[in-house]
């Protein structure tokens, strides 16, 4: 059982590192508003949205390293790692976009990432794929994505073991942890675990600071 480092970029952009796997997910563009820069190469990529604070896949390609880039629902496997995304519903502004839900595993670790979820009504389809998972990536921050309150009310009914907030300020923040009864939550640079480290945590939040 090998280690995994979740590192956060700001807004949705996580990079997932599993021994020499590479994973990342809603890389920022250069059309990005956001100042965010960073970039690496990866082996795969998923893209919930098509806007550009989430898909910028020219950020991943670095010397020969090119990912493979999964930008929808349906069901994937590369590099033995399943993937089944789930359609649901997107930001509205500046016009409307879809977002696909992502639930898949990477070394028995069962991952949902939310990607920017507008609803927090999710589908019947969508309850079903998601299951029990072990992390749920949860954004919070109102303006296009669904706002703190209803996030800890999902996420909370989701019954993940880790928790990790995303596209978030000071005060979304704030509200969330504060709904979900938990306001002196675990911080960290990056998070580093074992499927072991999971057990016998339910709904417990993790605030990653971006890098």
């Amino acid at each position: 059982m090998q280690v995994m480092i979740i590192t956060y970029y700001g807004k949705q952009f996580f990079k997932i590192g599993q021994g020499e796997m590479v994973l990342a997910i809603n890389p920022v563009s250069r059309e990005s508003k956001s100042g965010i820069t960073a970039r690496f190469g990866a082996d795969i990529a998923l893209l919930t949205t098509n806007h550009p604070d989430y898909n910028g896949v020219e950020q991943l390609a670095y010397g020969e390293r090119e990912p493979f880039v999964i930008r929808g629902p349906g069901d994937y496997e590369v590099k033995d790692i399943f993937v089944k995304g789930i359609l649901s519903d997107g930001p509205e502004k500046p016009k409307k976009y879809v977002n696909t839900i992502y639930s898949f595993a990477v070394d028995g670790i069962n991952i949902c990432f939310l990607g920017a979820l507008s609803n927090s009504t999710i589908s019947k389809e969508a309850g079903e794929s998601i299951g029990e998972p072990d992390i749920l990536f949860i954004p919070i921050l109102g303006d296009n994505v669904i706002d703190a309150k209803a996030a800890a009310r999902l996420a909370s009914s989701l019954e993940p073991k880790l928790i990790i907030p995303m596209d978030y300020d000071a005060a979304t923040l704030k509200i969330f942890l504060k709904e979900i009864g938990q306001e002196n939550p675990d911080t960290a640079d990056k998070l580093t675990l074992k499927r072991k480290d999971l057990e016998g945590k339910e709904g417990q939040v993790v605030v990653l600071q971006a890098v």
